[in-house]
């Protein structure tokens, strides 16, 4: 059988609602917008960890974090880990990443050392944004060496402290951190990490036309700092771009920080880079068709958590997971598999469905260890539907029902919160005798859960 190349659009740090097509007027993204019109767009995705490392293997293996005992950063990921492109392997499948993978801690090794294959046939790993001595920065060194000085997004603090040790120097110029801010990009427009990733996508594209083929294009975009070449910025006026809504309580501390004009100017520079992005996944869609294999190419789009923009006085992403973190965005268009496309699915799937589901559009076994299930093909498809999605955290456990979010503390602290009000998720209700009902069904659905993603080591006779 033809099996159909597998195109992972991937984005670091996105919220659901950062698309225009999942009802945000605001943000300019026509190209992700068409690509929801011509597939699925899952309205209701959500992952399993809130933070970057445990989350991208959680989705790429198919497997719960506590499952992989990977529940927070800094754990690098087994190399005999059986990932998405082990599972092809075997049916003809070249694989590729390029861009941001992050299975290892990235702020404390040379990033010139060759990196692990975990499955991949090609790999051209960047992490950050021009931080290393790695894919990224020696893509513009080639293309443009007086430009190196100008494209690093600022050494991450655990990383300026490891060079320091080790008397690393790198001799390029990086930015100071002071983050939350927004900045252009002070180089040249073809040059930002988000064009890399989208240029050598498109590179391995051409090479492996023959297919079949995986490749995941790892876009850093929108992670902070917020830094987005001008053109972009300037399609966002911040005066006219909206501030989230705040319960009285927590809008009398918000102070400057988290000023009207503070929060808009962030949102500015967020939005210009999933503009970037949505430009950069234009000119990757039009490849497949130059090539002619838009027809036989599953083109996935998500992120590996969201973003807290100011709302709950926070930036960046953590536990316990609420919407803005957890909750991002999944679209899937394969117009030879697709029966029903421009559909909206309104059920609450997970991360670790995406394996399986790819699996069995490809024709491929689902291994027994495999945790996530094939994703429903349409709102009719109430066979693999779920009542809650797990998100696993060092922190706790929360989990996500259809009205209210359940967690658990690792102090053991109970948390409920009625997603049918407005600001519900600001607000407590575990202790408010009215919500009892509802405490004991979220504390059943939470033991549920984790005795059904329990899974032990393969038997192989019954005793």
């Amino acid at each position: 059988m033809d099996r159909p190349n597998i195109l992972i659009l991937y984005t670091d740090q996105q919220r659901w609602d950062a698309v225009g097509c999942n009802g945000n007027a605001e943000i300019k993204t026509p190209n992700l917008d068409k690509m929801a019109r011509g597939g699925l767009n899952f309205d209701r995705f959500f992952v399993q960890n809130p933070v970057c490392m445990p989350s991208r293997v959680s989705f790429l293996s198919g497997q719960y974090p506590s499952q992989l005992k990977i529940t927070h950063m800094g754990v690098p990921v087994p190399e005999n880990l059986p990932t998405l492109p082990h599972l092809l392997r075997n049916y003809g499948y070249t694989s590729a990443n390029i861009g941001k993978l992050h299975f290892l801690p990235h702020a404390c090794r040379d990033h010139r050392e060759v990196h692990p294959a975990y499955g991949f046939d090609h790999l051209e790993i960047s992490d950050e944004p021009g931080c290393y001595e790695d894919a990224y920065r020696a893509w513009v060194r080639r293309k443009a060496p007086g430009e190196l000085d100008k494209i690093s997004c600022g050494l991450p603090p655990a990383t300026a402290i490891w060079q320091k040790a080790l008397g690393f120097r790198d001799g390029i110029k990086h930015p100071e951190v002071r983050e939350p801010r927004t900045a252009a990009f002070p180089s040249r427009s073809d040059l930002t990490h988000t064009a890399f990733v989208a240029e050598q996508t498109i590179e391995f594209i051409r090479r492996c036309r023959a297919g079949p083929f995986l490749c995941i294009a790892g876009f850093y975009s929108p992670h902070s700092p917020w830094v987005a070449p001008q053109e972009f910025l300037d399609l966002y006026d911040p005066t006219r771009l909206s501030v989230p809504k705040f319960p009285d309580d927590v809008n009398a501390k918000r102070g400057e920080r988290f000023s009207d004009a503070a929060l808009q100017r962030i949102k500015q520079g967020y939005y210009a880079m999933i503009t970037e992005v949505d430009h950069h996944v234009g000119r990757i869609l039009a490849c497949l068709d130059e090539e002619g294999l838009a027809d036989d190419t599953i083109v996935l789009f998500t992120s590996d958590h969201g973003e807290y923009l100011g709302e709950f006085l926070r930036f960046g992403k953590g536990f316990p997971g609420e919407d803005c973190i957890s909750r991002v965005p999944l679209l899937l268009r394969w117009p030879k598999g697709i029966t029903r496309p421009g559909e909206t699915i309104r059920h609450i799937v997970e991360a670790v469905d995406v394996v399986p589901t790819l699996l069995d559009w490809a024709g491929i076994p689902i291994p027994a260890y495999i945790q996530g299930v094939p994703l429903p093909a349409s709102n009719d498809d109430d066979a693999r539907t779920k009542a809650s999605a797990l998100l696993e955290s060092t922190q706790g456990k929360s989990l996500r029902m259809d009205r209210c979010r359940y967690i658990v503390r690792e102090n053991g602290r109970e948390e409920l919160y009625d997603l049918t009000r407005e600001l519900g998720e600001y607000s407590n209700v575990a202790s408010d005798p009215s919500y009892a009902a509802a405490l004991s069904e979220a504390r059943g659905e939470m033991v549920r859960r984790l005795v059904q993603v329990e899974r032990p080591m393969p038997r192989i006779w019954p005793y």
